[in-house]
């Protein structure tokens, strides 16, 4: 009885799992920051390569 008890502390004081949860937390935090401001970004991008082909062509953009 007196063994479960101290593998209940054991587990209890372990916080190796809880930093681990804590990273994956903050991974996935950082992978929707980072598709968002791809996202954003993309558009942004695109819209400059469309103004430069317009400039090129002699188009003017709708």
């Amino acid at each position: 009885m007196n063994t479960m008890f101290s593998a209940i502390k054991t587990f209890v004081a372990d916080e190796n799992g809880v930093t681990a949860i804590e990273y994956g937390l903050i991974a996935a935090l950082i992978g929707v920051a980072m598709a968002t401001v791809a996202k954003t970004l993309g558009s942004e991008i695109k819209d400059t390569f469309q103004d430069v082909v317009n400039a090129l062509t002699g188009t003017t953009s709708t």
